[in-house]
């Protein structure tokens, strides 16, 4: 492994849910490939008509313990099951306290991945397409893995697909995706999307414009050399077109077991942490979701 968490455990945002329990599945069977330990975590938030209730508050403000009995049971069960299922990996559950955004990116900081359910209930409502899993993983310290319910979705056989377009968290996405295919053992699907100013797509014909690609694909290639040198045994393949580039990864993402991309690339906006692309990955993609940003 490398920078991205080598030896570092697997964190999953648990809350009991469908969506929940896949991303619990595919954790499992990222550390059974990687060897890394998995830590459930269920935030537990405290609701009152003040806000968020914490410890240090008043004894009437208390909320329920038997509630938060019940969480506890719930995720000892559910690390115990996913113990029983998956012998030789160490599996433990938690319950945390505060702010599901908050508490995540926090509880991060010691993981190598955090991996989350594109939608869940209680503490993670609506996740996916609220303000939680934007800020979970626009700000989390590892790389985070949204993983939305679907059938047999580890049984797939196909590659793993990155974006990249140069800039510096696509290329800490690409590092990531190659180990990602390595530990699969399958093909890694390399996507370069090259949006050309109006001028570059003027009068001056096609073989401009083939040039102009040509000229992207260069910049690929210089990409990949690092890794291939580092994971030999991946086949690469490349794709390089004039085109939107999240509906070319959603495209890839049909077929693949996991789609990686940088938090934000180059079109991304000064003080931005979670592109667009990212944004509309995380929103339509056909497989689990990996998005990379710098510790």
């Amino acid at each position: 492994m490398s920078e991205h968490g080598a030896g570092a455990e697997i964190l999953v945002g648990y809350d009991g849910s469908p969506d929940a329990a896949a991303a619990l599945e595919w954790a499992l069977d990222q550390a059974r490939r990687d060897g890394r330990p998995v830590r459930l975590a269920y935030v537990f938030e405290w609701l009152t008509v003040a806000g968020w209730v914490g410890p240090g508050v008043t004894p009437g403000m208390w909320p329920d313990e038997q509630a938060r009995r019940q969480v506890e049971e719930l995720v000892g069960k559910a690390a115990a099951d996913a113990a029983a299922t998956h012998p030789g990996l160490d599996v433990r559950g938690e319950v945390l306290d505060g702010p599901p955004a908050l508490i995540l990116e926090e509880a991060s900081t010691q993981a190598g991945l955090l991996v989350l359910g594109s939608r869940g209930h209680g503490g993670f409502a609506g996740l996916l397409a609220g303000s939680t899993a934007v800020n979970v993983t626009a700000h989390a310290h590892c790389p985070v893995v949204v993983v939305r319910r679907r059938p047999a979705e580890s049984d797939r056989a196909g590659h793993v697909a990155v974006g990249v377009d140069g800039s510096e968290h696509s290329l800490l996405a690409l590092g990531f995706a190659f180990e990602q295919a390595a530990l699969r053992r399958v093909p890694l699907h390399v996507v370069r999307a090259w949006q050309p100013r109006r001028e570059q797509w003027s009068l001056r014909g096609e073989q401009a414009r083939d040039a102009a690609l040509a000229d992207q694909r260069a910049e690929v290639d210089e990409a990949l050399r690092r890794g291939q040198e580092s994971f030999p045994d991946v086949e690469v393949t490349v794709e390089t077109a004039a085109a939107a580039p999240a509906g070319l990864l959603i495209d890839a993402s049909r077929n693949a077991q996991l789609v990686v991309v940088g938090s934000r690339g180059r079109g991304g906006l000064r003080g931005m942490l979670l592109g667009s692309v990212s944004q509309q990955l995380l929103q339509h993609a056909h497989c689990p979701v990996a998005v990379v940003r710098e510790r």
